[in-house]
């Protein structure tokens, strides 16, 4: 396997990940379907996305061979690229009008 496939297969995940929140109505995708979420908690689910996410790329590089050590900046870009890509379901939710 070269080490094009798990990229690509992170950022699939993390575009899957990243949009979840804001498509369905449940907490976590577990339990019963709720009435409209509020946003924050939308957000709060975001957040631990992004770590289980971040954990999978971990593994991943892990997996691969040694771990390269992270500052701040890796983690302030690979956050705001995963907002960045949880942008089309936050229209989907909130921006478009739909019929009633």
């Amino acid at each position: 396997m070269s080490t094009s496939t798990p990229i690509a297969v992170l950022i699939l995940l993390a575009l899957l990940a990243a949009n979840l929140p804001f498509v369905n109505q449940r907490i976590f995708c577990l339990g019963p379907q709720r009435a409209p979420k509020p946003l924050w908690w939308r957000l709060m689910e975001l957040v631990v996305l992004y770590f289980v996410v971040g954990g999978v790329g971990l593994a991943l590089e892990k997996h691969a061979g040694q771990i390269a050590p992270q500052g701040w900046e890796f983690y302030a870009v690979t956050a705001t690229m995963f907002v960045t890509l949880a942008f089309p379901g936050f229209v989907y939710r909130y921006l478009m009008h739909r019929k009633p």
